[in-house]
């Protein structure tokens, strides 16, 4: 499983190969000439170490999905657990499918990429053009 992206590797794209949303990001950055690696969580899963600085710098609200198929398809037992980062975090490493997608690194000078989560065009173009 990979780690998080240094700044000097470049863009990077987490999520699922046959999701409309990383479809649409894909081809965004393809059609603006950006270079990017992808990550498909269903092949090569994903490493609590990117949970864990996708969390810190979004926060675990923003990183769950809560409107997709994977989490209505959880009892409602197991939804009522996720109450803190903690068990967000666990539920998202137990169902890789519960992150929001796509979740994208961007090159920073720092010492963290920047990251986004979702794709809207407008806001990238506004943000990364």
């Amino acid at each position: 499983m990979k780690t998080p992206t240094s700044p000097s590797m470049g863009i990077q794209v987490y999520g699922i190969a046959n999701c409309d949303s990383v479809k649409k990001a894909r081809t965004w950055l393809t059609d603006h000439g950006l270079a990017y690696a992808f990550h498909d969580f269903k092949k090569e899963g994903v490493s609590e170490a990117s949970i864990n600085q996708w969390i810190h710098i979004v926060g675990w609200e923003t990183l769950l999905n809560r409107k997709g198929t994977t989490w209505r398809k959880l009892e409602p037992s197991t939804q009522a657990t996720v109450k803190d980062v903690d068990s967000a975090k666990a539920l998202m490493m137990l169902h890789p499918s519960l992150i929001k997608r796509p979740v994208v690194e961007w090159p920073t000078h720092g010492t963290a990429p920047d990251v986004s989560v979702s794709f809207h065009a407008q806001n990238w173009s506004e943000q990364r053009l």
